[in-house]
């Protein structure tokens, strides 16, 4: 038997009483974000604080070397994203890094009912980790539509 449970917190805090006994007894929990949802990203998962204690556990073995990456690409992004907020005057290596982080935000992004096959997802994470679509224009559009330029000469490959 499966139990999902819900908390809703306040303002975020999930340092209270009833969400902290929640997390103790499940095995992870996926934070949604009102700051995220607001800014258009979805599903609005704080990755900062949600966690899974099976985690990469239930992942083949070419999901976990790509992930891997994009987990710490994504975290290290949105420390930058925090900081860039408050300093105009950044350095190019930190603009390149978030660039790039907006890009894989793009890239996760999925039409509605078009799911993409587990290849297709770790084709996706790869070429968006090593620099493949760093001379994109950062819009869903172009990552999506050169996205479907690799993976339709990934097909033409495999026949």
């Amino acid at each position: 038997m499966t139990a999902l449970p819900i908390v809703e917190t306040q303002s975020g805090d999930v340092s209270a009483y009833i969400p902290t006994n929640v997390i103790s007894i499940i095995d992870g929990q996926i934070f949604l974000s009102a700051d995220l949802f607001n800014a258009g990203i979805r599903p609005a998962i704080n990755m900062g604080i949600s966690v899974s204690r099976v985690g990469s556990a239930a992942q083949i073995k070419a999901m976990k070397q790509v992930t891997g990456k994009l987990k710490l690409e994504l975290a290290q992004f949105a420390e930058l994203e925090a900081f860039a907020q408050f300093s105009s005057d950044l350095d190019k290596a930190t603009q390149n890094q978030l660039a790039r982080g907006q890009r894989l935000r793009e890239l996760l992004k999925q039409s509605q009912s078009a799911p993409l096959t587990v290849e297709e997802q770790i084709i996706t994470i790869y070429t968006g980790t090593n620099g493949y679509l760093d001379s994109l224009e950062i819009e869903q559009e172009a990552i999506q539509e050169q996205m479907e330029l690799f993976l339709l000469q990934e097909q033409v490959e495999k026949n």
